[in-house]
């Protein structure tokens, strides 16, 4: 694959470049060695585009996983209790699931890597929400989101997000206080 977009969250590929440079070359590389050619294996069964064969988003995240774990990142996986006291009085809840968790997809010396090759909403989650978490809980400083630029996004399944639209809203959002620096890489094939 190729890195064909870079935009700079709240100083995000300044930050990256200063304090963990060998890291920032580690995602760069990580990226090159994904074989994108080898994940175009879906065959749509979508009303827009039947029989066509696509890029297969899970296929490519396995991808993804391996070169990473080749580099020795790791997952990063938090436990959620989840609070009571804000039930109003008399509301008796059912057993909340035990297991419930949040998870950075790839971690290393206080950098978060997310990748992204789904919905819109999980991208802004990612950033917004994620990321804050995990730097608040002490495992990161400091994000990369990895998401298709949208000329990739279109060789993918309907309703896939991309980097364009990303971006578009994050200028639009603005930084606030409790955000991270993030490195968002728009990468196709």
């Amino acid at each position: 694959m190729k890195i064909l977009g870079r935009y700079s969250f709240n100083g995000g590929l300044q930050a990256i470049r200063k304090r963990r440079p060998s890291l920032l070359s580690e995602v760069e590389a990580v990226v090159g060695n994904v074989r994108s050619e080898q994940c175009k294996s879906k065959t749509s069964r979508e009303k827009t585009m039947p029989g066509r064969v696509l890029y297969n988003p899970r296929a490519l995240n396995a991808c993804f996983v391996e070169e990473f774990a080749r580099q020795g990142w790791t997952k990063q996986k938090v436990s959620c209790e989840y609070p009571r006291e804000y039930y109003v009085e008399g509301y008796q809840p059912p057993a909340l699931s035990r297991g419930a968790f949040r998870e950075m997809d790839f971690l290393k010396n206080k950098v978060g890597v997310e990748v992204q090759f789904g919905k819109y909403a999980f991208m802004v989650y990612n950033v917004c929400a994620k990321m804050t978490i995990f730097h608040r809980l002490g495992f990161i400083d400091w994000g990369v989101e990895i998401v298709p630029v949208k000329e990739f996004a279109d060789e993918m399944s309907t309703g896939v997000s991309y980097f364009e639209q990303f971006v578009w809203d994050l200028e639009k959002r603005g930084v606030s206080d409790i955000d991270i620096p993030v490195l968002v890489l728009g990468v196709g094939a």
